[in-house]
């Protein structure tokens, strides 16, 4: 609340500087405020007496939505990307699967390694979890393992997440 907005019968005031002005009615304190061309705003209203400030609120709105932005853009998203493995996955393939969950890598993204169960293929288990810590081994000095391997009905998933390289400054 702004200005003429403010219901109370006495504030708190606070100078644009930060000191105490005291407890004063409101029409008194939009007085001050007008004769120093600044609004009185009140930033804590469940306190006894509702302490305002005053302030340029234009300018304090463009800096906030400044400050908004900002952090806006030094956010990470994150995003989960997929790697689908077979229990009979040739040589080839998985360096080409590697080559791609490595790019997935390097730009900061989890990796979610999932092989499928094709037919009788879910009984030996063993042979896609064989495939996946080879998976893992071949890249082991750029991620760590987020998820170990686990059957979810007819998928074994791994989620891999990048190393985090902090170095000390």
């Amino acid at each position: 609340m702004i200005n003429d907005e403010i219901r109370d019968r006495e504030v708190r005031v606070i100078s644009e500087t930060g000191e105490q002005l005291g407890i004063m009615p409101t029409k008194r304190a939009l007085e001050i405020a007008e004769e120093r061309q600044l609004d009185l705003v009140r930033i804590q209203g469940n306190a006894a007496p509702a302490v305002c400030k005053l302030m340029n609120y234009d300018k304090f709105r463009y800096e906030q939505s400044k400050r908004q932005r900002e952090n806006r853009k030094n956010q990470r998203v994150i995003t989960l990307k997929e790697v689908q493995l077979s229990a009979t996955i040739e040589e080839n393939d998985v360096q080409v699967k590697m080559k791609n969950a490595l790019r997935f890598l390097a730009d900061g993204n989890k990796v979610k390694v999932s092989i499928r169960f094709r037919g009788r293929q879910i009984t030996h288990t063993e042979i896609g979890a064989q495939v996946m810590n080879d998976f893992y081994d071949r890249m082991k000095d750029k991620c760590v393992v987020e998820r170990k391997p686990l059957v979810e009905g007819r998928h074994m998933i791994m989620i891999l997440a990048p190393k985090e390289n902090k170095e000390v400054k």
